[in-house]
């Protein structure tokens, strides 16, 4: 497979797009459970962004597709901690 083959692969770019919108959560779920401070998050924010990511999860298993069920499932669980936190501590 040739750099140009292997860079167009959508499974790649899935892959690469996985690994930047999971890790961007990374900060804020470390601050949150550090700090037990959620003030400023929006509770309606973290109820939509998860069932977003939970459908994002569905459709991957429905696409048998492994970059969207890992990235996804890695996300619901940041995300879900960060709303866990925000329920828990307001």
């Amino acid at each position: 497979m040739s750099i140009r083959e292997l860079i167009m692969n959508p499974e790649i770019i899935g892959y690469i797009a996985a690994i930047l919108t999971t890790a961007a959560y990374i900060p804020q779920t470390i601050k949150v459970f550090r700090e037990k401070n959620t003030k400023s998050l929006s509770l309606g924010m973290y109820l939509m962004i998860n069932s977003g990511i939970a459908m994002w999860l569905i459709y991957g298993i429905m696409l048998d597709s492994p970059s969207l069920i890992l990235a996804n499932a890695v996300t619901l669980v940041l995300a879900f901690g960060i709303l866990l936190m925000k329920i828990r501590h307001g």
